[in-house]
């Protein structure tokens, strides 16, 4: 696996973070893009989200490496927020439950995330959105369209091993995304790098400061707990069953004699009040502009298969995490007879040129994923929909982004998430995630508004793929539904679809996927929700690039003789595609033929 970030280009991820805006810079933007968000004082409009709404909205997503301990946290995290009455396991033994965020069955098989999924809750006074994603690096795409919605990132780190490859690419996708970073060292039950190696790693990778919020009481089956430097209190745990709640005892830092009794072991004991005393001078104190900046990261350390520190970071976090941001949009406005006018302040359609407040008073959101079968049963498609601002209403209507003006969608339906389970919302608000029911005219990246304006967030983008094969039916009489099942998953982004230039659906289709666990994801759920099998027969070509330039650009470079041993293809949408066998012919052609306007990702078209 070459590895995706090879494939996008700084540009395409430029473009996909750039409809963030952190907290602490939103001051420094220019007034005038403020013009039609802050004027919600004057205007009454039925759309508008209550103040208190807003505020008490988090949501965050959780990156790592495999195998960190993500979904296991996901589960603690939702067991301490009153959730759940018991924590599931990802490898289930005996009377243990399933996991809520790993509901697809080979997930419950491999042990690992397919699919991002989202939780929401409440607790205290807040209201929480969990998006947990896949670590597995073949689906790193949902990933990044997860962190799309997001508004806060946990990075979680084996503290045995410190950072690894796929944490190192998640991080630069969240900085560039402008994301408050928290980072949890997890599996403190076991032996681990020292709590300074590690702070260490980050800032000498990622040039990020940390500032220890909660610090390790040793480690492995000397892990007794943590102490709270906000508060200045130890927190001992008992250990106990992992399914439930810790039992913790707390110990003011000053109660020496008690905490020295109870941590019953002099070194650690020891090493405690020396870690306290060289923490206080050596590192700088926890600044919350540049944290919002993400040049400092808050760091806990705990264990979440055994429970230690999680309530703790999940209070700390409802302190620190940001509220929801506000987004770059394109904002189109229309003459007084309904025809298109030159969008505000940018001459580029494309360019954002507006700013959306989550206290607009219009709603808008952007899907960022989409899934089928979530109820097998009814053959169900949803579209998950992140709210940006306003408040979502069931029945109203909306615009659409790739649609014609004035064409209005029915909400007829919408559920708030809970893994594979679902509740009917009526009401929905900034910082939100909600399924609606897609009637296969969402896609991701797809912007739905309110208002009389036409508004578009940034698109995501789906990037390179660097694995093909044909796909088949072995069994004609079930065609029908192997044609169905392929058409869902494609829909979903859970792999692209390409063909041969000119075909109209009668001839090879072939897949494309960011690596090859996608592939054997496609056939099991083939098999499992549509009850048909199919043949892969792997193509030889490592990654595509889209003809921006169109087919006459392709046309021409082929009748000069530059597309030698090239695969001609065509997207889903009839696009050109160019599939290479390497990365050095790929980059040549581009260097060379500058007119094909080569590019590592694609978007879905407008329906104009």
């Amino acid at each position: 696996m070459k590895g995706l970030l090879r494939n996008v280009s700084a540009l395409a991820l430029a473009s996909f973070a750039s409809a963030f805006v952190s907290p602490s810079s939103r001051a420094s933007l220019p007034r005038s893009s403020l013009s039609s968000t802050t004027e919600t004082s004057t205007v009454s409009n039925s759309y508008s989200a209550p103040d208190e709404e807003i505020e008490r909205r988090r949501n965050l997503a959780i990156i790592s490496h495999p195998d960190s301990g993500k979904t296991t946290m996901t589960e603690k995290l939702l067991l301490y927020g009153g959730a759940l009455q018991q924590a599931g396991a990802v490898r289930m033994k005996g009377e243990q439950r399933a996991t809520q965020s790993d509901f697809m069955e080979m997930e419950k098989e491999r042990g690992i995330s397919i699919s991002a999924t989202v939780m929401s809750f409440d607790y205290r006074t807040m209201h929480i959105n969990i998006l947990d994603t896949p670590g597995h690096q073949d689906f790193s795409e949902d990933t990044y369209r997860a962190l799309a919605a997001a508004d806060n990132a946990v990075m979680l780190l084996d503290a045995a091993k410190g950072l690894e490859p796929q944490t190192r690419k998640l991080f630069e996708v969240a900085r560039m995304r402008g994301l408050p970073l928290f980072t949890f060292a997890n599996k403190m039950d076991r032996p681990a790098l020292s709590p300074y190696e590690l702070m260490d790693q980050i800032e000498a990778e990622f040039g990020l400061e940390t500032y220890p919020c909660l610090w390790p009481i040793g480690d492995g089956d000397r892990f007794k707990g943590v102490l709270d430097r906000m508060d200045n209190v130890v927190h001992l745990f008992d250990r106990g069953d992992r399914k439930s709640k810790a039992e913790v005892e707390q110990v003011p830092m000053g109660d020496l004699e008690t905490l020295k009794a109870r941590i019953d072991d002099d070194e650690l004991y020891e090493k405690l009040i020396e870690d306290q005393e060289l923490l206080e001078e050596l590192i700088s104190p926890l600044d919350m502009d540049r944290v919002m900046e993400g040049q400092q990261s808050p760091l806990f350390f705990g264990s979440a298969m055994t429970n230690f520190g999680v309530q703790l970071f999940l209070d700390k976090f409802l302190d620190m995490g940001t509220k929801p941001a506000p987004r770059l949009a394109r904002r189109m406005e229309e003459g007084p007879k309904g025809k298109k006018a030159k969008a505000q302040e940018s001459a580029d359609d494309d360019e954002p040129n507006d700013l959306i407040l989550p206290e607009h008073e219009e709603f808008t959101g952007f899907v960022f994923k989409t899934q089928a079968n979530l109820d097998p049963k009814h053959r169900d498609r949803l579209a998950y929909i992140r709210v940006v601002s306003g408040k979502f209403e069931k029945g109203m209507k909306v615009g659409h982004s790739r649609s014609k003006h004035g064409k209005k969608y029915n909400l007829a339906q919408a559920q708030t998430l809970f893994g594979s389970d679902r509740e009917s919302v009526e009401v929905a608000y900034p910082g939100d995630v909600i399924g609606i029911n897609n009637p296969g005219a969402f896609a991701i990246g797809d912007t739905l508004y309110t208002g009389t304006d036409k508004v578009a967030f940034p698109g995501i983008p789906s990037f390179s793929p660097e694995v093909f094969a044909y796909i088949r039916s072995p069994n004609p009489s079930s065609f029908k539904s192997f044609r169905k099942g392929i058409d869902q998953l494609l829909a979903e982004g859970a792999v692209q679809s390409l063909r041969q230039r000119n075909d109209d659906g009668g001839g090879p289709l072939i897949l494309a996927a960011v690596g090859q666990l996608q592939f054997e994801v496609v056939q099991a759920r083939l098999r499992s929700e549509y009850n048909v099998e199919s043949d892969l027969e792997p193509i030889g070509y490592d990654l595509a690039r889209w003809v921006d330039g169109g087919w006459d650009a392709v046309d021409k470079a082929d009748a000069d003789g530059k597309l030698f041993n090239i695969m001609i293809v065509q997207d889903r949408w009839q696009r050109p595609v160019l599939l290479f066998r390497n990365e050095w012919k790929a980059a040549s052609l581009q260097e060379e033929e500058k007119y094909l306007e080569l590019k590592p990702w694609s978007r879905p078209p407008a329906f104009e």
